[in-house]
């Protein structure tokens, strides 16, 4: 089977042909979707109810992906993207589209992942209308850009859309702003310097990233340099100047990682200047957070969805919960003023260090516990030890559960299954999963954590057969 030029069996197109298409809906990623022929084709940049010239660049056996090349129906949802960086960048997929519009197409994201992956439509289930923010830009508490030096130049910034060229962020909009003011004073001082900046394909140099981060309801600032190596030359005067030009930033953190990988952190961390943790509160919960800690990225609305989770736990008092997933065991307190036992699980120990702290902190560790494994060794450990779960909480990555963890959930045969999901794809599948082995889909309420973006967070209700009979 040839592709690159060639048509490939059972599509009927050729790359670099042109066709006219309808838009029919938004992808999971963002991009339009159209059919050519029954064939589907799938449009970055393409808002539904868009008629558009499109040329063909990738096709593959049963699906082709295409570029705009002119667009002949324009949407009424369409509008102006204001970042000056937004088709190079990549970061933001729908800055295209009326916020209004995102919020109505995100929805349907939903109901097309379970039409197609769980058989279930509208009439089925109930899918409520997507909980948006009053101000949709500037939310995120957390930027993470890679250092590089182009002609010159010190920029910071993320690679492109499908591209190894870095694009520089300047005044990124869905960054608060402080995270973007220390990181332009930061490349600043590293040019002003002479500080040796980190070449990838030589893999020579010194900064490889600058993270910042701030405290949405605190104010306070962590500015961490990710190095190649520990040893910073002149890093007296480095230190000197960052607190001259940033005398507000609280913490000031290196990370060291000399590997070849795209991972941002390394496992070596020392405090340059302040203190080791910011602090950040989430309503009535207080966290302090370290250079590595999780933490979501969007507080604003992190409340409003672990008030939906609440909400759909609908504890009382009496009952167990298990936070699965449970990382610094943020969903897990949010949940224990309402609970009689909380027990939560994460495979990695760090974020269990910080769950039972935190679990401390606000005087919960007698009915709060937290444990280093997985939910499937665990779980059947606790209940023979007569810990039986009311309700499970769970938060997967984007690939959903895997099979273990829904076996042993369906095992532990709770009242309740409440599943927050960032991927609607595999939720739809778990749930699935879970409707035939005795658990029926209440509702359904999406939550747009990440404005601009194609992303949709979905906080679902499972509740055992045996329970609403």
């Amino acid at each position: 089977m040839k592709v690159n030029n060639k048509e490939v069996k059972g599509t009927g197109l050729t790359k670099g042909q042109t066709i006219p298409l309808t838009i029919k809906r938004l992808g999971i990623n963002g991009e339009g979707v159209g059919f050519f022929k029954r064939t589907v084709v799938f449009v970055p940049g393409a808002l539904p109810g868009e008629e558009v010239t499109a040329e063909i660049t990738t096709v593959f056996p049963n699906r082709a992906e295409a570029k705009v090349k002119r667009l002949r129906k324009k949407s009424g949802d369409r509008v102006t993207a204001p970042c000056p960086v937004y088709e190079e960048c990549g970061g933001c997929q729908l800055q295209h589209l009326s916020y209004e519009g995102q919020l109505r197409e995100k929805r349907d994201i939903v109901v097309q992942s379970f039409e197609r992956h769980a058989k279930l439509s509208e009439k089925d289930i109930t899918i409520k209308p997507v909980i948006g923010m009053e101000d949709p830009w500037n939310y995120r508490n957390k930027s993470q850009l890679q250092v590089r030096k182009q002609q010159g130049k010190v920029i910071a910034g993320l690679y492109g859309a499908g591209s190894h060229e870095l694009v520089e962020l300047t005044n990124c909009l869905i960054q608060h702003s402080e995270t973007n003011r220390v990181t332009r004073q930061v490349v600043k001082i590293l040019e002003g310097l002479n500080i040796s900046i980190y070449h990838e394909k030589k893999r020579k140099g010194l900064v490889r990233t600058i993270v910042t981060r701030v405290g949405f309801e605190t104010g306070q600032l962590q500015l961490v340099l990710v190095t190649s190596e520990e040893n910073i030359p002149r890093k007296e005067l480095l230190i000197k100047e960052i607190k001259k030009r940033l005398p507000e930033v609280n913490s000031v953190i290196q990370n060291v990682n000399g590997k070849r990988t795209s991972l941002i952190f390394g496992e070596q961390t020392f405090v340059l200047e302040g203190e080791e943790v910011i602090q950040e509160s989430l309503g009535d919960l207080h966290f302090e957070l370290s250079a590595r800690a999780f933490f979501q990225l969007n507080p604003i609305q992190t409340v409003k969805l672990y008030n939906e989770v609440k909400k759909a736990a609908e504890l009382s008092g009496r009952e167990n919960v298990i936070d699965a997933y449970c990382g610094v065991g943020t969903i897990g307190l949010w949940l224990a003023p309402d609970a009689k036992e909380v027990r939560g699980m994460d495979v990695i120990k760090e974020s269990i260090d910080d769950a039972r702290k935190n679990a401390k902190r606000h005087g919960y560790d007698s009915f709060v516990q937290y444990k280093v494994g997985k939910a499937e060794e665990l779980v059947p450990n606790w209940i023979k030890e007569g810990f039986k779960p009311d309700v499970i909480v769970v938060d997967p990555p984007r690939t959903g559960c895997d099979d273990k963890l829904l076996s042993t959930m369906v095992k532990a045969k709770p009242n309740k299954i409440v599943y927050v999901s960032c991927n609607p794809s595999t939720l739809a599948k778990d749930a699935a999963f879970l409707r035939k082995r005795g658990f029926e889909i209440e509702q359904l309420q999406p939550v747009d954590m990440f404005p601009q973006t194609a992303h949709v967070e979905v906080v679902s209700v499972f509740k055992r057969k045996e329970v609403i009979n």
